[in-house]
């Protein structure tokens, strides 16, 4: 993707979701400079912040995803069973934007269609070897109640309705009628080793610098942050 299109992808999104009354976090709008002056600690090793991704397909309005880590635990707490065990985004799906089918082994996670227009999930069980299971019945608790599908049924959550979705649980979505504010509340995060893609993709894009970037995304901290950007 090219900075310009990342620096536009950005501005609407955070405009989208003020829209909706959301107030992102002050560091959120930190320039490039203020974060590698800073070095936050806590934001670069949790992978807070700014998140564009065409998962590498160069299709961003076709298959992509905006996301904005707000808090994160450490994996560390996860394993010992204490500590901050979870973590919040904030995303964007775009009306038909495809985030393509994936599972992960390690994150529970709670999503909530936060406004806008209808979410859309398609969802397959894991058969004994991890792999999608293309006969068994889907069951999944959508706000406490639980909802059954065939496999690869589309469960659709309207604005305020969510689904929680257990490690191993293969799920696709997208923006049904308009765009769609979605929160994701789960266990800690980490999306350099926890998201297993059906087809060969990968999770972050490759940036063509073709401008100055109006703000770091995750992806970017290594290399900016270390001054070899």
């Amino acid at each position: 993707m090219k900075r310009s299109r990342v620096n536009e992808i950005i501005r609407e999104g955070d405009a989208f979701i003020r829209s909706f009354g959301y107030v992102m976090p002050p560091f959120a709008y930190w320039s490039p400079g203020e974060m590698k002056t800073r070095r936050p600690a806590g934001i670069i090793d949790s992978r807070l912040g700014w998140d564009i991704t065409d998962y590498g397909q160069g299709k961003f309005d076709e298959l992509g995803l905006f996301l904005f880590t707000v808090r994160n635990g450490r994996a560390e707490d996860l394993s010992r069973g204490k500590g901050m065990l979870y973590a919040e985004k904030i995303m964007i799906s775009r009306k038909d934007q495809l985030s393509p089918m994936h599972r992960h082994v390690v994150k529970a996670e709670d999503i909530i269609n936060r406004g806008g227009g209808k979410l859309v999930i398609e969802l397959f069980m894991p058969d004994e070897e991890g792999n999608i299971d293309r006969n068994r019945e889907v069951e999944v608790p959508t706000d406490g109640v639980i909802r059954k599908l065939p496999a690869g049924g589309l469960l659709k959550l309207d604005p305020g309705e969510s689904v929680t979705l257990l490690p191993g649980v293969w799920h696709a979505f997208w923006g049904e009628g308009a765009d769609v504010l979605i929160g994701e509340v789960s266990t800690v995060n980490d999306d350099l080793t926890d998201n297993i893609f059906a087809d060969p993709i990968g999770r972050f894009s490759s940036i063509e610098e073709d401008e100055a970037p109006l703000h770091l995304l995750v992806s970017d901290y290594d290399r900016f942050i270390d001054g070899k950007g």
